[in-house]
């Protein structure tokens, strides 16, 4: 499964910007945010700096990059622990789902899967 850090690095990169150009203008310890790329570190939780965040990497507002930005950084709290990998794998389409937006043919057929398996037991 994808993570923050990675989506976040991933659009960072293709937007040409350095680590070090990206904490200056959002006022994050680099070394921290080293961290939270590799996901040593769980992402940020204030609304703020996620919204300053997609702001410096000019994430336009309701785009999905943005939405991903608030979903991965959400699911980045979760304890691993408490979830399936497949459950995990399948709340970025439940944040859509919430938004009002709808899951594709393939993912619903895909949590479907999975519900019926749980269903008869198989894990």
């Amino acid at each position: 499964m994808r993570k923050f850090g990675d989506l976040v690095k991933d659009i960072r990169v293709k937007k040409r910007m350095t680590l070090r150009t990206f904490c200056k203008l959002t006022q994050i310890d680099p070394g921290n945010w080293s961290k939270i790329e590799r996901g040593i570190l769980s992402p940020p939780k204030s609304r703020e700096v996620l919204n300053q965040i997609a702001c410096v990497l000019n994430i336009e507002k309701n785009s999905d990059e943005y939405n991903a930005l608030f979903d991965y950084a959400a699911i980045g709290h979760i304890p691993i622990e408490i979830t399936e990998q497949q459950i995990l794998q399948k709340l970025p389409m439940f944040f859509r789902t919430a938004r009002g937006e709808q899951p594709s043919e393939e993912e619903l057929k895909s949590l479907i899967e999975i519900i019926r398996k749980d269903q008869n037991g198989v894990t």
